[in-house]
């Protein structure tokens, strides 16, 4: 049966951190508007408007707000996982990547197997290899990349949980410490490919904080904001850091692929910075209106973050199709379009968020007979293989897109090359290993 989001508004419990669901959708947000905003469509193919008006790259300093996200998501992981071991009489780790994962791999998987068939029809019709179609199937799987990385956040969350028990913020300065060594290895010392280190170390710092906060241990997020913000200033203006939190097309060096202590730093000052706005937010979701625009908008967030780049180009496919020209992007032309493509580009969303939502709406919360669904014993190790492949498989096909299929185009993920239907099989693969890890048995609650 479906709830409705004024049914779930209505039940929320009075001790649940609303701030945190605040979050998560306006993140998500501010990522889909960005990638509206930044794409430069002509005819010659998809540019980036960051790489063509270099100024604006500055404004990456406040819209790359993807540290927010993962920010979130240690919060959550953190209450999610105690919850369940509070409950029950033995191990969780099965349960707890089913239950994170479930909401997250299925709607990502709808939407691979979509545009894998449709990427499949177009280079039959052999269309697939240049143009804007071309340039498409190339662009629409790259925000996977952030889903790879989320896996591998859910996946360590048990054994990084337990050193913050321990540690404290002594975890979280030696994940900082461990990203700053391997710039120094990878910058000053030429090491090679020790870099990719940092696409753990950076994003489980930032994750590391969400567990902080779920302890209530951001005493002084003013601090936090100050040291992130002044060491991202120094590291860009004397390090060997771009400008552009984001990844821009050619630069030799980027914040983001592979993360840097650059990007780590700016990830500080946001968390400090949306700290500091708990208080005043915290009031404003209490009036119920805005909490129930808050709660729907989280059951679709996700799908609407995986089909927005579907939406915009179907809004370029569009005015292609009906002869409207495409002015010079960065041109004045181009920036008086702007408020009807994204108008155009969030109607679409919309559409195609009522055709996809299904496939997020959370499952059954209980198992037979009113007992939680646990992990049978053993199935730990097999969870691990399940999420181990899914991660490998989403940052493989963000890698390798959709637009050689049928011609083993490859990307090199881990220095082992793989092609996109390798990737498709392994994510497709790693689903079912911690569907099957989780296998329904009733087990005893404590208490």
């Amino acid at each position: 049966m479906t709830v409705s989001a004024s049914d779930m508004a209505a039940a929320t419990p009075a001790t649940r951190d609303r701030y945190v669901d605040l979050l998560r959708v306006a993140s998500l947000a501010t990522v889909i508007a960005g990638h509206w905003l930044m794409a430069a469509v002509s005819g010659d193919g998809i540019g980036n408007l960051l790489a063509l008006v270099p100024p604006l790259q500055v404004l990456t300093w406040g819209l790359q707000v993807m540290p927010v996200f993962f920010f979130v998501g240690g919060f959550s992981h953190a209450l999610s996982y105690r919850s369940l071991a509070r409950r029950a009489d033995r191990p969780v780790y099965a349960a707890f990547l089913r239950a994170r994962l479930q909401r997250l791999l299925r709607p990502t998987l709808v939407f691979v197997l979509v545009w894998a068939a449709a990427a499949l029809a177009v280079q039959l019709a052999g269309r697939g290899a240049g143009g804007l179609s071309g340039a498409a199937l190339r662009l629409v799987t790259q925000p996977l990349w952030f889903i790879g990385i989320y896996l591998a956040m859910v996946a360590f969350t048990p054994p990084l949980l337990k050193l913050h028990e321990r540690w404290g913020w002594g975890a979280f300065a030696a994940l900082v410490a461990a990203a700053a060594l391997v710039d120094v290895l990878r910058f000053a010392l030429g090491v090679p490919y020790v870099e990719f280190l940092n696409f753990a170390f950076v994003w489980l710092a930032v994750h590391q904080l969400g567990f902080l906060r779920a302890d209530g241990r951001i005493r002084f997020p003013a601090a936090l904001a100050a040291a992130g913000l002044a060491v991202a200033a120094a590291l860009v203006a004397y390090g060997p850091y771009p400008l552009s939190m984001v990844g821009m097309p050619g630069e030799k060096v980027s914040n983001m692929a592979p993360p840097t202590l650059a990007l780590l730093a700016h990830g500080m000052w946001l968390v400090g910075a949306v700290q500091l706005l708990a208080r005043p937010a915290t009031a404003w979701l209490a009036r119920p209106r805005v909490w129930r625009g808050v709660v729907a908008a989280n059951g679709v967030a996700m799908t609407a973050f995986l089909w927005h780049l579907t939406a915009m180009l179907a809004v370029y496919a569009a005015q292609f199709a009906l002869g409207i020209g495409l002015p010079v992007p960065a041109s004045a032309a181009w920036w008086a379009q702007v408020p009807v493509r994204l108008l155009a580009a969030a109607v679409l969303t919309g559409v195609l968020v009522a055709v996809f939502r299904r496939f997020e709406a959370p499952g059954p919360a209980s198992g037979p007979g009113g007992g939680r669904s646990e992990a049978a014993p053993g199935s730990g190790p097999r969870a691990a293989a399940g999420i181990t492949l899914c991660l490998l498989g989403v940052l493989g096909l963000s890698m390798t897109g959709l637009g050689g299929l049928l011609d083993g185009h490859s990307a090199t993920l881990v220095a082992v090359p793989v092609t996109a239907p390798a990737a498709i099989a392994m994510a497709l693969g790693g689903w079912l290993l911690v569907e099957r890890s989780a296998s329904s048995r009733s087990v005893r609650l404590r208490g």
